[in-house]
């Protein structure tokens, strides 16, 4: 990779006028309160990585890790500067130099896989169910586990023992006279962690005229691996999956993953791919891709069918994936307030980041949770029965901070509200 002829280097690196407005914004800003860690600090340093002032060292790729990519800057710069591509090119760039065989072994060779992937999340719930997890922490081992993982791994606490996909067909026929054939991204956190929204998301598809297709081949949508200094492996797994989703006749492809839709949409494709061969394969597909809360309320007629009355108090929480990345904040709320007897609150810091942030959680775990403490007493002072958001980062993240702050909340996605109101529970 050429760092210094990427576009976002040579052609917005210059527009930061260093107002500073990225700061007053930044979550992460906000707790350690220091240049190092503001997104014009990070602007500052990729044009200094970029004209030779200082070297790539994993020091420098340790500084700009210090962001959770949530995209509150990009959206809030005067100047348009996409600050988060920015960074994570550099973190790219510096990785490349710096490689580190606990990542590679990670992304490169378990989460491209996910035959490995799901046998991982399997012998995690069953450690988790024979109480090994509980054993460890008793005995103290898990204060050998490297860096914050030895806190972290208090997040990973309820690994399901199925997955998604072992519960789901590859053809969902609909359940009512068939109005288009959706194609339907099964993304890692969903399936694995989080099986109950996609076995939801299912059902509420097919009942609504929806043919359901899961493609057999899928693979990681590629964002944590951009996050985490690996953007050659993402660009991998998004040309594997074009191909394979370019075998379907398909009229959509939905996912109810926020950081899936992230990952398809056309500004994550063309900072991956413009000006490949893959550029118009991956346009095509990002015309066809959709996230769920998108689908269901802008394309199908949901007032169709008879719904019961779910009688929650429920709040929301905007993912950074969904709200920042792809401007989207109308849909999940106006799915919300169309369920009958629901009763929605909106959350005061509804649009700040979790701190969840894909991986960030377990990397910067001390940090994590000082974002996800503010967050969590905004949602309190909802004093709301139930956070409702779109992300499976954010499910696992929200889950663990209303556990961490005893409330007596529960964390759903959406769906699964909208699932109740049909009769399924």
């Amino acid at each position: 990779m050429n760092f210094m002829e990427l576009p976002p280097v040579k052609e917005q690196i210059m527009k930061c006028v260093r107002c500073g407005q990225c700061r007053s914004v930044c979550p992460v800003f906000a707790e350690i309160k220091n240049e190092t860690v503001a997104p014009r600090g990070h602007v500052f340093m990729v044009q200094m990585l970029r004209d030779g002032l200082v070297r790539p060292t994993a020091r420098v790729g340790q500084h700009l890790g210090n962001c959770l990519l949530c995209e509150t800057c990009t959206v809030n710069c005067p100047s348009g500067i996409d600050i988060h591509e920015l960074n994570a090119i550099a973190r790219s760039y510096i990785y490349a130099q710096n490689k580190n065989i606990g990542k590679e072994l990670v992304f490169d060779k378990v989460w491209t896989k996910p035959g490995l992937l799901s046998t991982g999340t399997k012998l995690m719930s069953i450690a988790q169910k024979i109480g090994l997890q509980t054993l460890a922490r008793k005995l103290r081992l898990t204060k050998l586990l490297p860096a914050d993982l030895k806190d972290a791994e208090q997040i990973l606490t309820s690994a399901p023992s199925r997955s998604a996909r072992s519960q789901l067909n590859p053809i969902n026929p609909a359940r009512s006279e068939r109005k288009m054939r959706i194609g339907y991204f099964l993304g890692c956190g969903t399936d694995l962690l989080n099986p109950q929204v996609a076995l939801a998301t299912v059902q509420v598809l097919t009942k609504n005229g929806c043919e359901v297709i899961i493609p057999d081949y899928i693979k990681c949508c590629g964002l944590p691996h951009i996050a985490n200094g690996k953007m050659e492996t993402a660009k991998n797994l998004m040309i594997h999956n074009i191909s394979e989703l370019q075998k379907y006749k398909l009229d959509y492809i939905i996912t109810d993953c926020a950081s899936c839709s992230s990952a398809f949409s056309h500004k994550n494709l063309n900072l991956l791919f413009a000006g490949t061969i893959h550029e118009e394969p991956a346009k095509l597909l990002a015309d066809k891709t959709m996230d769920l809360s998108i689908f269901l309320t802008e394309v199908l007629d949901l007032q169709k069918i008879a719904r019961k009355s779910v009688h929650y108090k429920v709040t929301y929480h905007d993912p950074c994936h969904l709200v920042n990345a792809q401007g989207i904040k109308k849909p999940p709320r106006e799915l919300l307030t169309s369920i009958p007897g629901l009763d929605f609150q909106e959350m005061e810091l509804s649009q700040r980041c979790c701190g969840g942030s894909g991986t960030f959680s377990l990397t910067h775990y001390d940090l994590s949770m000082k974002i996800l403490d503010k967050k969590i007493e905004s949602a309190a002072v909802a004093q709301a029965q139930i956070i409702a958001t779109n992300c499976p980062s954010c499910l696992m993240q929200l889950n663990y901070g209303v556990k961490r702050h005893k409330l007596p909340v529960k964390v759903m996605h959406p769906i699964e509200l909208l699932n109740q109101s049909y009769g399924a529970v």
